[in-house]
Formats: structure tokens, sequence, C-alpha cells
């Protein structure tokens, strides 16, 4: 499946059958974990435990055998650094049939704080439970993701804009940047907030936070949600051939009540 064809057929999973990860998805999953970069340049150390060695668990989650987390220093950057990286890693997983989900606030965080190993000057934005998807969500799945819209998105034109937020951009007129942004669009986040906001200008793409807040245990999770979409860009950009670049300087345009992020150049 090409990384598009993954985005589009990936869901947060909830609800496993039970069965351990098979050796081969493990240790392939733990060397490209360990391989993997971000274009922050930032260094994120993944771990991945199994779940009732290490007495983990979630009260949203069924059925899972293992979980992964990352711990990073709280740097500028650093929360956008790992939702890329994050994602990077359980599209990897999905690619080998291993469903996935961040949870951030569903969690005993002290608990896996101290499995993982979280040391002082350290942060653990999320985790994710790894496993096979069940053939039937539970109920407590079914609910929770009818109660955020899981599967609702913003269209196309409140999420991208031509030049300035002025002027909504049309899918239509997206030409070679479509796929791309259709990757964003289709990105997962926190509560389904979806809070990245896009400006196109010549040959910039400028991401944005909509609704922006202060940081809470080190990290505004939602910055998270912009790795995720910085992620989904630069991947899908790059397979249909694109030459993207990263940098990140403010282009100067009128924000509204949105924080820059970050700058792609084609």
């Amino acid at each position: 499946m090409t990384s598009l064809e993954l985005i589009k057929s990936r869901r947060s999973v909830r609800t496993f059958d039970a069965r351990p990860l098979e050796k081969d998805d493990l240790d392939a999953l733990t060397n490209y974990a360990n391989d993997c970069e971000n274009p922050y340049g930032i260094k994120i150390e993944w771990e991945i435990k199994n779940a009732a060695e290490a007495k983990l668990s979630s009260p949203v989650i069924v059925g899972e055998s293992f979980y992964i987390a990352g711990k990073v220093a709280p740097v500028d950057g650093c929360a956008e650094a790992f939702g890329y990286e994050f994602e990077k890693i359980l599209l990897y997983a999905l690619s080998r049939g291993v469903g996935s989900v961040m949870i951030a606030g569903t969690l005993d965080r002290q608990a896996f704080e101290r499995a993982f190993g979280v040391r002082e000057g350290e942060i653990m934005p999320c985790v994710s439970p790894l496993g096979y998807t069940a053939e039937k969500m539970s109920l407590r799945e079914t609910l929770m993701r009818k109660g955020t819209g899981a599967d609702r998105r913003l269209p196309f034109e409140e999420i991208f804009f031509d030049s300035s937020f002025d002027a909504p951009l049309k899918e239509s007129a997206s030409g070679a940047l479509q796929g791309a942004l259709e990757a964003v669009r289709l990105s997962p986040s926190a509560v389904n907030k979806q809070p990245w906001r896009v400006v196109i200008q010549n040959d910039r793409v400028h991401f944005f936070e909509k609704g922006a807040k202060s940081a809470k245990n080190g990290f505004d999770i939602h910055k998270v949600d912009l790795g995720i979409a910085l992620c989904h860009f630069e991947t899908a950009a790059r397979e249909s051939g694109l030459d993207v670049t990263f940098e990140r300087r403010d282009p100067g345009i009128d924000p509204r009540d949105c924080e820059y992020i970050a700058t792609y150049v084609i």
C-alpha cells in the first residue's frame, strides 16, 4: 500500500484480539522506531513494553498486548517532533497489520512514566497500545468513536487557504498538492479537534495551529497533532514526486486565532 492508502485506511484501534505481537513484528517495530528521525532534529527515545509484564493498561483499551512510548526533552518543537515520529512509526505498524491509537489523557500517567523510566527533564506526551485488531469493536470503543465523531473531517476549504486566511482554497485548485493536502485533512487528532490550518503561498506551505493553548504536563497535546499533520504532508508529497524542504520561518501572515508552526518549501 502507498502511504496515502495507509493514511486513508487507518483508524484508531481500541479493541484488540489479545494475541501477543509476533516476534518478527515486534523486532521490526523496535528497529524502525530506533532508526526514526524528525525534521526538527530532536532526539526521541522510543521503547516497547509488554503490557502484562509492565502492568500497563488503559480504561479505554481492550485486549492490547504491548505499549509503545517515547521520551523527549521539553525543548521548542518537541511536541511536533514527537507527533511526527510517532505517526511514522504507527503507519509502519499498520503496514505490518498492527493496530494502534495515541492516548494521552486516558491513562495512569504516573504508572506509565514509571514503567518507561521517564527521568527529570523528560516528558512523555502520549503512548499507544500495539496489537492485532479484534474483529468487533467493544461497546466502549463504539461509544467513544460516536462521541468524538471520529470519522468526521472538516471540509477542505475550512483547513486550506490561498496566500492568506481571507481566501479559502478550493480542492479543485490544489493541483499537485491535492494528495498531500488530503493526507493532512485525514490526520487523526486528540478528541478529533483537527487543529491544523494551512496557507499555501507560492512555493511555500505554511502550517498553523488553530486555537493554540498553554502547555499542560510540559506540552500542548495539539502540537503533537500538528506533528502528525506534518508527517502526513511530507510523506504524501514525497511519494507523489514533490521535492519538499522543511523550515521554520514565520511568513508574517495575519494569524487570526492561529499560531505559526512550520513550513514546507516545494
